[in-house]
């Protein structure tokens, strides 16, 4: 005499609650064992880690970020709520083995599940419609800079009123560097390209538009508050991409005026003639071209002076000349120059030991050098 076995279909839901309290519980160790807190974990959801954005118009691009994750949320909630309803609900029980009553068609129900993906559409398109002429709204600046990219490097050129150029800012990032800006005040930006597809990109402008070659982009913007803003090109163009990188110093208005009073000063002045003679000790020579050195290796001898015989034949691209020790300090830099050109740099007495040089403004320029 056989029994029939009994039905373990009860139990189902029960595995299934407890596997998922398992997951759960291993995704928190797993995110509590990386620092990862609940604070973080959310704000990863949001724009540059839930930071809070640095300019007019991004504050009106996170305002449209969060009404879309709001519904993108409420959606999921929604249909994957319905769904785990559905297996609890409708899970077929001991003895039903037939199956359910069949229901075809329901206009009532395809008139809802139109409508309200409908009525979504729209009010996007109004909302996205509306920050669109936000981001593009034209005011009078207060500074116009034209942003020249070219591979790999960003140069800043500050324009006046009529468009005649008043200076030019040729190191993206690092000491004396960077596009410099004031506060609370318009900002008008010109976008060029010398040669490929780039884009200016800052993070925390929640904001990016390319440079395309041979046609001229612009926007505007206000930055709220001062600090330093990283910045870099966001259209993949070419091998060292990742090093074209620039840096926005928002400063207080007073503080960006005696800045920029300087530069403009700095820009008149007569320049140095270059020196006349031999130069002292021992000269190297280098040049510069499609963005990269001549070698990357060059000896000098120790505890003398010597110069480096510098060219540079890329036309209208800055480069330079400088030597780091071993901690990375600085310990001669060459004035920028932009080509083509030549230049002589008289370089004192260094230690014997192992040096990089480089060039300052494309840190992917680099090479070793020797003192022996």
């Amino acid at each position: 005499m056989s029994t029939s076995p009994r039905s373990r279909t009860g139990s189902g839901a029960l595995v299934a609650v407890v596997i998922a309290v398992v997951v759960i519980a291993a995704v928190v160790a797993v995110l509590a064992a990386a620092g990862i807190t609940p604070q973080r974990l959310w704000d990863s959801f949001f724009p540059v880690g839930g930071a809070a954005p640095a300019t007019d118009r991004a504050h009106a691009t996170r305002s449209l970020y969060d009404i879309v994750f709001a519904i993108g949320a409420l959606v999921f909630v929604l249909v994957e709520g319905l769904i785990v309803i559905t297996v609890l609900r409708y899970r077929r029980k001991p003895g039903q083995d037939g199956l359910p009553p069949q229901i075809h068609g329901n206009n009532l129900v395809e008139i809802i599940w139109t409508a309200i993906p409908t009525a979504i559409v729209l009010f996007l398109f109004v909302m996205s419609w509306q920050t669109l002429n936000k981001v593009e709204a034209k005011a009078p600046e207060a500074v116009h800079v034209r942003a020249v990219a070219s591979r790999f490097q960003w140069q800043f050129d500050y324009l006046d009123a009529q468009g005649n150029l008043t200076f030019s800012q040729n190191l993206p990032i690092g000491d004396g560097g960077g596009l410099v800006l004031p506060v609370g005040e318009p900002v008008l930006v010109s976008l060029r390209s010398m040669d490929v597809n780039h884009a200016f990109y800052v993070p925390k402008f929640l904001f990016k538009r390319d440079a395309i070659p041979g046609r001229e982009n612009s926007f505007e913007f206000t930055v709220d508050e001062p600090g330093t803003y990283r910045g870099q090109c966001a259209e993949l163009c070419g091998a060292f991409h990742g090093s074209m990188v620039f840096e926005v110093h928002a400063l207080p208005v007073a503080d960006f005026n005696t800045w920029y009073t300087a530069q403009v000063a700095k820009a008149q002045a007569t320049p140095t003639p270059p020196p006349s003679g031999a130069a002292a000790g021992p000269t190297l020579e280098l040049s510069a071209l499609n963005v990269a050195f001549s070698t990357a290796a060059l000896q000098a001898p120790a505890n003398s002076a010597f110069s480096v015989h510098f060219k540079n034949n890329d036309a209208s691209v800055p480069h330079n000349f400088e030597i780091k020790d071993s901690t990375g300090a600085s310990v001669f830099k060459g004035d920028i120059v932009t080509g083509p050109t030549e230049t002589t740099y008289g370089v004192k007495a260094l230690p014997a030991g192992a040096y990089t040089f480089n060039c300052t403004v494309h840190p992917n320029m680099t090479g070793t050098l020797t003192v022996q």
